[in-house]
């Protein structure tokens, strides 16, 4: 009888455990962000550091470049990490997906690119989004968006991919030869109903009938948004919502068919943006001001401040692409700083800055994806973030 009781109040105890942004096994904060290097400026490990699959695959024979910087609610200012980036229990990515992969949370998984394991890639008018939900039985845990093709493709061991690795560095597409940022937040159980709300919205992609991808659970009203998810989205109105931590969370639906940064310099107000995200010819959307006609809007969201697109950045003396091409030199994080340091606001997307302005072709690209924005107002991560994207910038160009 005792045995049982242990069994039942660990098994008990697993379930109401809160799933936590970690930097590192056992070190939880609010939030963090990580950004990646690309394979041109900072490439391989940190140190003697080497790939280990420890969420499934096998190291690939590829160009890679998994060193890091990392910021969180404890320490905003950004600071070089250890090791491999997702490939240990000591950095954030690691420690962060560890907990669902390895444990009894409840969890959804979504990626408009799983390359055919479980499912195949997602276009338009699909979102383009990326991440891992999870959380315990009262509805507590925590969001990690990411930006890599391909990744994770499972969320726990008990449901395995089939057909290819679940680590980064041991996944058959090489997504860690480009940048790409990772970005976790601690979220309550009225978060979670927001952020799940937030996903509908933005029709992110996911089959809640496939284990790999989601196990659902916890309080009824979370799993019956959970059961909605993975259907495309009817709605053309965006959301903003702040969450308990004080960041907000902002969603495009995909039938809002207008240039993403300048949707989320609207919804804030028209406050100015530098952005760093995949940028690429043809359908790359140049640097435009506060007098930039937006030929692709619509009346519900304002006027947009100026958005200055970030083509090379810096750091620790060194400096990177973030452009879309060409290779190893390119960039697939999607992150943007206010230009206005009143508002001093940190912004990690999921949208690249693709697609159309003139009002020719307004389901272009990215105009026709949903997407998810987290917005941090820190002073010092801003000011870190600023820094990291700091240097050439991208001239008003062709008005595409």
């Amino acid at each position: 009888m005792k045995l049982a009781m242990v069994v039942l109040f660990l098994w008990g105890n697993s379930l109401f455990a809160q799933p936590r942004p970690l930097v590192s096994a056992g070190h939880p904060v609010d939030w963090w962000f990580v950004f990646k290097f690309n394979t041109a400026s900072f490439p391989n490990c940190a140190g003697t550091a080497k790939r280990a699959c420890i969420f499934g695959g096998t190291v690939q024979d590829y160009k890679f470049g998994q060193q890091y910087v990392l910021a969180s609610s404890e320490d905003p200012a950004l600071k070089m990490g250890g090791g491999c980036a997702g490939d240990t229990t000591k950095d954030p990515i690691g420690a962060t997906f560890k907990q669902v992969f390895s444990g009894s949370s409840f969890y959804v998984v979504w990626n408009d690119q799983f390359k055919g394991d479980p499912v195949s890639t997602a276009e338009a008018p699909w979102g383009h989004s990326k991440g891992v939900l999870a959380w315990n039985k009262s509805g507590e845990g925590f969001v990690m968006q990411v930006t890599t093709p391909s990744w994770p493709g499972a969320g726990n061991k008990k449901a395995p991919r089939q057909t290819d690795g679940n680590t980064l560095g041991c996944v058959t597409d090489d997504n860690v030869e480009v940048s790409q940022h990772f970005f976790a937040l601690k979220l309550t159980k009225s978060d979670l109903i927001t952020v799940l709300k937030t996903m509908q919205n933005a029709s992110v992609k996911t089959v809640v009938s496939n284990l790999q991808l989601v196990k659902n659970g916890g309080p009824a009203d979370v799993q019956q948004l959970v059961s909605g998810l993975g259907v495309l989205s009817k709605s053309t109105a965006f959301s903003i919502e702040t969450l308990s931590t004080g960041v907000k969370v902002i969603s495009k639906p995909s039938r809002l068919h207008v240039p993403a940064w300048q949707m989320v310099s609207a919804v804030l107000g028209g406050v100015p943006l530098r952005v760093a995200s995949w940028w690429e010819l043809p359908t790359a959307i140049f640097t435009t001001t506060a007098a930039t006609p937006m030929g692709c809007w619509s009346d519900t969201l304002g006027s947009p401040g100026a958005v200055e697109i970030a083509t090379t950045g810096q750091f620790s003396g060194k400096t990177f692409g973030l452009k879309g091409a060409p290779a190893p030199d390119f960039n697939h994080a999607k992150f943007a700083v206010s230009l206005d340091t009143t508002r001093r606001f940190s912004i990690f997307g999921d949208l690249n800055q693709q697609g159309d302005i003139s009002g020719l072709n307004c389901d272009s690209s990215q105009n026709a994806r949903g997407g998810v924005f987290y917005v941090v107002d820190n002073a010092v991560l801003f000011h870190n973030v600023t820094g990291l994207i700091q240097g050439s910038t991208a001239g008003t160009g062709p008005s595409n």
